[in-house]
């Protein structure tokens, strides 16, 4: 069984439209261009033919992984999240206390994740360290350049 992912109804959104945009548009275009090498003559010797073949395996291998998250994924009702504690699709914010540097990053599932919209997977260090807290609580964090300890300023749906 595969894990349970949680998702904003954007988030869902998207992933549901990627995924008819590869059974649709995206497998008429693989089924194009092996038909157009399938045309180039001897199929033993074509090396188009066994690339648009073993790009049709990704593509369907991608299809299957998204259906399966998918048929895992479950939506949060934003309107319900409880803005005392740090949560899934909680917005937080937080300041580095040793420089005083502020940041505001949103806690959303892995294929949601994008930094530069300020969203951070709910399995990054970051995130797992604020999960459960809550305003003004201060947690030292584990990351990549050393330990770094944040305060809770702000929490927000």
């Amino acid at each position: 069984m595969s894990e349970v992912i949680y998702y904003s109804k954007e988030g869902l959104e998207k992933l549901k439209e990627e995924l008819h945009f590869l059974k649709t548009e995206g497998r008429n275009q693989i089924a194009k261009a092996i038909a157009e090498a399938r045309d180039k003559g001897d199929l033993s010797e074509n090396a188009e033919y066994d690339a648009a073949k073993e790009a049709q395996g990704h593509h369907e291998a991608k299809i299957s992984k998204l259906q399966e998250a998918l048929a895992n994924a479950r939506l949060i009702d934003e309107s319900k999240l409880d803005t005392s504690k740090v949560l899934a699709l909680s917005i937080v914010k937080i300041k580095n206390v040793k420089n005083g540097a502020t940041m505001q990053y949103q806690l959303v599932s892995e294929t949601e994740a994008d930094l530069k919209a300020g969203k951070i997977s709910v399995k990054s260090p970051i995130a797992k360290g604020l999960l459960g807290k809550s305003v003004g609580d201060t947690v030292e964090i584990a990351v990549p350049a050393g330990k770094i300890e944040f305060e809770v300023l702000e929490i927000s749906r």
